[in-house]
């Protein structure tokens, strides 16, 4: 997908969105694992996304804070990535087609893969220290089970109310004084 477009339009065209929908969605969430979503996300059984308007509801406000607090860790460990792979801080690579997206794909993930093999190993090596040759083997294509039409409305109501579940729980966890 070209950067133009919106995030949730990435991830409705991705297979990750239709084997969430699928029969098969077990073999990606284990029982309570779900995604965490911004507000312009639509909650989902599987995608719990921040309110839009907490309205001055101190619980939806508070449910909203910890999202954020998720999101910002994420945006700590892209940090991390790129300050130890300068490659991905200058990333020009337009993506016109597939093959590029690919490629671009593989860059980031052999980047991930390496940072977690020199953590594993507390090495210290950047990118700066001197090239290293990765072989890269070709991608498994996982198959994507043929998906059933999606009923719009019963998926905003199944979203909205995991979202609900997923606040209560954690307003039940901070108020055991687990919070910060």
């Amino acid at each position: 997908m070209p950067g133009s477009c919106h995030d949730v339009t990435c991830l409705r065209q991705s297979s990750l969105w239709k084997r969430m929908h699928s029969q098969q969605q077990h073999l990606l969430f284990d029982r309570g694992q779900y995604l965490l979503g911004d507000s312009g996300y639509t909650s989902g059984e599987r995608l719990v996304a921040a309110f839009r308007n907490a309205g001055g509801d101190k619980d939806k406000t508070d449910f909203n804070t910890c999202i954020a607090h998720v999101r910002i860790a994420n945006e700590h460990c892209i940090g991390i990535l790129k300050s130890r792979w300068h490659s991905l801080k200058e990333v020009r690579t337009q993506l016109k087609n597939r093959a590029e997206n690919q490629y671009l794909v593989r860059w980031v993930r052999c980047c991930i893969l390496l940072h977690n093999f020199l953590n594993r190993r507390r090495d210290d090596w950047t990118e700066a220290d001197g090239p290293i040759k990765v072989e890269v083997e070709s991608e498994v294509q996982i198959p994507v089970p043929p998906t059933p039409p999606l009923d719009e409305r019963a998926m905003i109501a199944r979203g909205r109310r995991r979202r609900l579940e997923v606040q209560s729980e954690y307003l039940a966890y901070m108020r055991n004084g687990n919070g910060h």
